[in-house]
């Protein structure tokens, strides 16, 4: 069964697309939506700007109706990376106002103000907030690789999975029905990362 990676201009799908590899998915890197029909899993990675990815997403025709078909309503398992976790929310704030998927209620809202660095870029402990398949294996505390400036504010708490403490709470990964997302990147985050699509991979949502 073919995993599908979805390429729309970001940054970092062929990293993503080797990580998956690495632990076994039969991967396919594509900006075709018929692609996704016989697909078994759908992985949107992101890397940049919401409004850029949001923009990029929408240049390919098609594209956004097929995945709330088989997403949104039709329930294929699907993991968000970074920006691509961030894109199923109703909208981000970055340089205005700019529409998300509207899968996950919430919005994407700038980190500042926090007396930190922003970005927010390294390592970072991830606490779970409810167990999950995604992170079976994994010990609370294990550290993800996070680069960002903007986090996922939810709109329902029951949606949250982990986050992280950086100068206060952020959204680190959440899960509704077949769909989670995961704020750092799995293909840099070394042997969580790995287990986390491995995971991914086994999840029968």
């Amino acid at each position: 069964m073919t995993t599908v990676v979805i390429d729309y201009g970001s940054g970092n799908l062929r990293s993503a697309a080797k990580a998956l590899a690495a632990v076994g998915a039969d991967v396919k890197v594509s900006a075709a939506p018929e692609d996704l029909v016989p697909a078994s899993r759908i992985v949107l990675p992101g890397v940049g700007a919401f409004a850029d990815c949001r923009a990029g997403l929408g240049r390919l025709p098609g594209m956004i109706e097929m995945l709330e078909k088989l997403v949104h309503q039709g329930g294929r398992p699907f993991l968000g990376i970074c920006v691509g976790m961030q894109l199923m929310a109703e909208a981000g704030l970055e340089h205005g106002r700019h529409p998300g998927l509207g899968w996950i209620a919430g919005e994407v809202v700038h980190l500042a103000p926090r007396p930190v660095k922003i970005p927010h870029m390294g390592w970072n402990e991830l606490k779970f907030a409810r167990p999950h398949p995604l992170f079976a294996g994994i010990a609370d505390g294990a550290h993800g690789y996070f680069v960002h400036s903007y986090h996922l504010r939810l709109g329902d708490p029951a949606d949250l999975l982990a986050d992280a403490d950086y100068a206060g709470p952020l959204t680190a990964a959440i899960a509704r029905d077949n769909m989670a997302g995961v704020q750092f990147h799995p293909e840099k985050s070394q042997a969580t990362g790995l287990r986390l699509l491995a995971n991914f991979l086994a999840w029968r949502p």
